[in-house]
């Protein structure tokens, strides 16, 4: 499936009909494009899947239709509350993925409105909060965005709160991620006058996020979302949503996501190496192995995920500390680390 997701297909999707299979939700997390890194980080997995069930259940209670089944425990398919112990299996539903066709470019000119069963070729970012480095400055910059599509009269600065949430699009299915105008996305989604309800829903999606972490103490910045269509022609939430991994999180001026292991990785010897090889063919083996992690950082990034999926879902399913005293500890380190 992807260096930190797998899949098991039990039942392939047709042009009419959905399939089924099952994501596995593994201890594996890449950074920098690179894929598969050395070390896992303990009961990640879990956590994804527990928290991204969480939210698509949540979702689903709000009217929104999404791909998720349930979780599987002891080979049953359960919902959330049913469940006893951790877990990292979901069964969902499956839809096509119909790759564009590369040529002078890319070619959608097969999605089509009135098309089902399909995997909506994009990916759909919330952007709530503008930090330094932010890919919005260079765009606006370049002419790529304009301060109206931003909601926006004045230019803003790093470290801005958005007062509405941008809804931003790149393309999910060819070799390299590339943003989209709101007119381009609109032309190879497929997807017609269904457009307007995926921006909708991505805002419902960001709100219902939002009020949830806010509760604990943690403010949402960014994240993305994908869709399908599925066979009766309704928009989809597909993917997982909601996690540590989809969303860029903050508690008290802190990163809740993999930045504090990319912020790691940039101090390497490795990483330097990264910068002058990334995009060369083979450039993945001409660069080698990655350095491990250090194990209190490894150990401290897996205590984060458990806690954050602890408290986002009000129940208690992995022995750590609450996420507050987790954060404290790896602020501590990362000080430690810098001197």
């Amino acid at each position: 499936m992807g260096s930190v997701k797998d899949l098991t297909i039990l039942k392939k999707p047709t042009a009419k009909k959905a399939g089924t299979g099952i994501f596995f939700f593994s201890n594996r997390y890449s950074v920098f494009d690179y894929g598969e890194m050395p070390d896992k980080i303990e009961n990640k997995g879990s956590s994804l899947c527990l928290t991204s069930a969480y939210f698509f259940e949540e979702l689903e209670k709000k009217g929104i239709k999404t791909h998720y089944l349930g979780l599987v425990e002891d080979g049953k398919v359960r919902k959330l509350d049913e469940i006893e112990k951790p877990v990292n299996e979901m069964q969902v539903r499956l839809f096509r993925v119909i790759k564009p066709v590369k040529k002078n470019g890319y070619d959608y000119s097969k999605f089509k409105e009135g098309m089902v069963n399909y995997l909506v070729p994009l990916e759909v970012i919330y952007r709530n909060f503008l930090p330094e480095g932010s890919s919005v400055f260079s765009r606006l910059e370049r002419g790529e965005l304009r301060l109206e599509d931003l909601g926006l009269k004045d230019y803003p600065t790093p470290g801005m709160m958005l007062e509405k949430p941008l809804i931003d699009f790149s393309t999910k299915l060819e070799d390299g991620d590339r943003y989209l105008s709101v007119e381009e996305a609109k032309k190879i989604s497929g997807l017609g006058d269904k457009f307007e309800e995926l921006v909708k829903t991505t805002k419902e999606i960001n709100e219902l996020i939002t009020a949830r972490v806010s509760e604990i103490g943690v403010r949402n910045e960014d994240g993305k979302v994908e869709f399908a269509v599925n066979e009766k022609g309704e928009l989809t939430l597909v993917d997982a949503v909601g996690t540590l991994d989809e969303c860029r999180f903050s508690m008290n001026g802190f990163q809740l996501s993999k930045e504090i292991l990319r912020r790691h990785y940039r101090k390497t010897y490795w990483y330097k190496r990264l910068r002058v090889t990334k995009g060369v063919e083979n450039w993945r083996k001409i660069l080698g192995r990655p350095p491990n992690l250090p194990e209190e950082l490894r150990d401290g990034v897996a205590r984060m995920y458990q806690a954050f999926a602890n408290e986002v879902i009000g129940k208690k399913f992995f022995d750590v500390p609450s996420l507050r005293e987790v954060v404290k500890e790896l602020k501590d380190l990362m000080r430690d680390s810098n001197r």
